[in-house]
Order: structure tokens, then C-alpha cells, then sequence
């Protein structure tokens, strides 16, 4: 099945987490399935990428799990998946949800999920992906990062207009319009700080 738009989730697999988080992540997969688009994320069983990928089922959404070869052999990924993707290792794996991706939305997470919007963020700035980077700030949960993001614009470690390369949304109805959105325009690689 061909989809107009894929929507790359990246968040939590931790299942040990507030029940706000999973509920806004349940809603962030019903809603993107409610609007026609594919949700693509890696594919795990528990926590937020579980709780994403439920909530696009549910709603009659296509699915789309990316998983790395170990991750696959010790059976961690969903067993609802739509549609399931094999990569050789972990560089490859995010590579593809980069790649595919029309928009992404990250859900709170740990190291993983910070590391995964970071450099979606990244690619951004380099134009190496045209799409919308949101930050779904259920909770609160992101406000230190936002913070962080802005502290790195003040000491001139970032170009003020990079402000754009990513948008902070409250509720997952922001957070799905935002990424679907086709406002998404700007060359931000010729503001990369240098020397």
C-alpha cells in the first residue's frame, strides 16, 4: 500500500514510564492514522513505540516497525506491525527512518530517542531531510532540552534562524499537523557556525 506521507515516530521503549505519556503516544499514532499517513518507527513492543503504534492499529492506520537484525533475533519487535523492515545494524536502522520519513514526531524518550531527534535536528540543518522535526512536550518532559536548544543559540553555538529547525507542540493534535504541515522550506546549511 502506497501512502502519501509517512510519519516517523521516534520515542520510549521503556514500558516503566507515567501513563500520560503512553496515552498522548496512543493518540499521536490514532490521529496520524485518522489523516491517511503511514507510521514508521522502530517497531518495538513495549513503552511509547508500542503505545504509537497500537493507537495507528486501532484507528486502521499502516504500520511500519524498523528493526536491526539483533533486535529482530531476540524477538523485541511488535507483533501488530503492518509492514516490518530489516536492517543489518543500528546506523543503517535510522538511516531508513530518516529517509522515508515526510515528517517525524519525537515522543519523550531516553539516550536512544535523544539521539535519534538530535540528529534528525542535524540532518535538517544540512538539508539532508526538507521535513518538520517536532517535539511533542507531553508533560513538560522536553522543556530542559528546549532550554538546552536555546542556551546553544545565546552563546552563538547555533544561528539564531536554526530556532526553525525543529517546532516544540503541547498535545499530539499539534504535534500530527505540525508534521504533516507543507510549510517546510529553508537552506539552513549556509548559517553552520565554522571556524
Amino acid at each position: 500500500m502506497q501512502h502519501r506521507k509517512t510519519v516517523t515516530i521516534y520515542g520510549a521503549s521503556s514500558s516503566d514510564i507515567e501513563k500520560c505519556y503512553k496515552e498522548a503516544a496512543f493518540e499521536t499514532g490514532r490521529l496520524l492514522a485518522n489523516t491517511g499517513a503511514a507510521v514508521a518507527c522502530g517497531g518495538g513492543r513495549s513503552g511509547l513505540m508500542a503505545a504509537v503504534i497500537e493507537g495507528a492499529l486501532e484507528a486502521g492506520g499502516h504500520t511500519i516497525g524498523i528493526l536491526p537484525e539483533f533486535m529482530e533475533r531476540r524477538g523485541w519487535g511488535h507483533t501488530g506491525l503492518s509492514e516490518k523492515i530489516i536492517t543489518p545494524d543500528m546506523h543503517t536502522r535510522k538511516e531508513r527512518m530518516l529517509t522515508m520519513a515526510t515528517g517525524i514526531i519525537a515522543l519523550p524518550g531516553g539516550v536512544g530517542t535523544l539521539e535519534e531527534l538530535l540528529e534528525a535536528i542535524t540532518w535538517r540543518q544540512l538539508n539532508l531531510y526538507h521535513g518538520h522535526v517536532v517535539i511533542l512536550n507531553t508533560a513538560g518532559y522536553y522543556d530542559p532540552l528546549a532550554a538546552m536548544l536555546e542556551r546553544s543559540i545565546e552563546q552563538h553555538f547555533m544561528h539564531p534562524d536554526h530556532r526553525e529547525l525543529w517546532h516544540i507542540a503541547a498535545t499530539p493534535a499539534e504535534a500530527v499537523r505540525i508534521a504533516l504541515s507543507e510549510d517546510c522550506h529553508g537552506d539552513f546549511s549556509q548559517k553552520i557556525h565554522v571556524g
